[in-house]
């Protein structure tokens, strides 16, 4: 037991001058060396939820500390919501706790019925929707509070629980005394992070909980690398709440709170589909008696068998024009009809004449190029020019067009050696979708460095961008400003094929 800690803090064990008995430690909170427990208020005869900061009266400065988190406590006392358990009472020494008792100060809220948090992750993470719909109460709660100009300390697991009709409650009310609006924030991506992951990641969690994995950089690595079934959305907006706002991470509960209720919305479309039913295989008898010979069944046969040569005959020779096509100058004219973009040059300056193509070039390499560092489908990038139009390569699926998420995406191509491209055919279903290329230093090279020397609108099939006179390069980007749009907050861009064509 540590010290400073009274014999009594064990179940059944009574605190607060007799009148509450202890039932169950749900957690603690290391960070403000409190403990956190399920009671019976004796007078009133119900049970409560307890945070009760330990300590000894002579630490001035951890009697300050806890003096100042049940002053802020009793702030928040006025704040009602249905994410926030009702603060009841708070005690101090000398004002229902004795001094001997090795408690500095007590929070005393209703108790939430419901589970543990940590029970709830414990068999594994939840899927999206689930995790959303838990999270928007507690979410809103904060929104709500923030709004009052108060902080709630939702930053912890174990201060967190689920209640019976499956929202997130903050059950242990009373925020450290240097806790601001932007820590509940970074709580409320971690709790979102832990739905997703069951890893938490911010310092000072429980023990007995994995802490979420960290990139070389030091950023926490996002969800969707962790559980690929993750959304987007969900995943960057989980990592953004926990990173300095400097370098894009989330100032406020409200952008949380749009990504959750826009996940939540497509949950409930898609809940509206009728699913296939199991029933069709009913009709199914199985028999151990040989076939009869139907002459009528036989004819059908002989014509399937006849249809089925003549299509792969025909599959055949489309497969003998796509690789012809490669090699030659012109681009394929399969998947759709071919739209040339002619270069486009920057006000004031004269038209340059198109370079004259010489046939195709294939780059070394392909590679996703993400400011954000949370590439979209990275193990697929190759898939985009490996000279085959049934393979593809496409971005997550955003609720919201860029620059909401983030400002674009692009693929960077890098070549073997310096080269001069004459165009760029991209063949691509996604009408609509906006594009830029690039020309970079390296491949990494920062997305202000890099040159725009052309850009296009791709259509339903193949777009040929025409590019300018540029000095040869080993790598080149084709940045995706716009995706393609149809409609229900879908906005995703596929790209099956690319073709470079060098210039002479």
């Amino acid at each position: 037991m540590s010290s400073g800690t009274s014999a009594a803090l064990v179940p059944g064990g009574v605190i607060g001058t007799g009148r509450y008995r202890l039932l169950a430690k749900s957690g603690a909170d290391d960070r403000s060396r409190a403990e956190l427990w399920r009671a019976r208020d004796g007078q009133l005869n119900r049970d409560v939820a307890l945070t009760i900061m330990l300590g000894e009266l002579s630490d001035t400065e951890a009697a300050g500390r806890a003096r100042r988190t049940v002053e802020r406590a009793m702030h928040a006392a006025s704040f009602t919501h249905p994410g926030v358990s009702r603060v009841i009472d708070v005690l101090t020494p000398g004002n229902g706790i004795r001094a001997d008792e090795g408690i500095l100060g007590m929070v005393v809220a209703e108790w939430t019925q419901g589970t543990d948090l940590m029970d709830l992750v414990a068999e594994g993470p939840l899927p999206a929707g689930a995790a959303t719909r838990l999270l928007e109460p507690l979410g809103a709660a904060i929104e709500g509070a923030h709004h009052a100009g108060l902080v709630l300390g939702a930053d912890h697991p174990q201060r967190i629980r689920v209640t019976s009709d499956g929202r997130l409650r903050l059950a242990f009310p009373g925020p450290r005394p240097d806790a601001i609006a932007r820590d509940d924030v970074k709580g409320l991506g971690a709790i979102l992070y832990l739905l997703l992951t069951g890893r938490w990641a911010l310092p000072g969690g429980p023990d007995g909980i994995q802490p979420a994995p960290t990139g070389p950089d030091g950023s926490v690595v996002a969800p969707s690398t962790l559980q690929p079934y993750v959304p987007h959305e969900l995943s960057s907006v989980a990592v953004r709440s926990l990173e300095d706002t400097s370098v894009g991470g989330i100032r406020t509960s409200a952008a949380i709170l749009q990504v959750l209720d826009q996940i939540a919305a497509e949950e409930r479309e898609t809940a509206l589909i009728t699913p296939v039913s199991d029933d069709a295989d009913d009709d199914v008898v199985w028999t151990t008696q040989r076939p009869t010979q139907n002459k009528e069944q036989r004819k059908k046969l002989l014509i399937s068998v006849a249809v089925l040569a003549i299509a792969t005959l025909g599959v055949i020779v489309w497969l003998s024009v796509q690789i012809v096509g490669f090699f030659s100058d012109e681009p394929s004219k399969g998947g759709g009809p071919t739209v040339i973009i002619g270069q486009t040059q920057p006000s004031g300056q004269s038209s340059v004449a198109a370079p004259t193509p010489a046939g195709p070039v294939q780059p070394a390499s392909i590679g996703i190029y993400d400011v954000t560092n949370q590439p979209d489908n990275s193990r697929e990038a190759n898939k985009a020019a490996d000279n085959n139009a049934n393979t593809f390569w496409s971005t997550d699926n955003y609720f919201q067009p860029f620059p909401a998420m983030k400002p674009g995406i692009g693929l960077m191509g890098s070549f073997a050696e310096p080269v001069r491209l004459a165009s760029i055919t991209i063949t691509s279903p996604s009408k609509g979708t906006k594009v830029e290329i690039r020309l970079a230093a390296s491949a990494d090279a920062p997305l202000e460095e890099t040159k725009v020397i052309a850009s296009g609108e791709l259509s339903a099939g193949q777009t040929q961008i025409q590019l300018g006179e540029h000095e040869p390069t080993q790598h080149v980007l084709i940045w995706i400003t716009s995706l393609s749009n149809t409609g229900a907050g879908n906005n995703k861009t596929e790209v099956r094929e690319i073709l470079y064509t060098r210039a002479q």
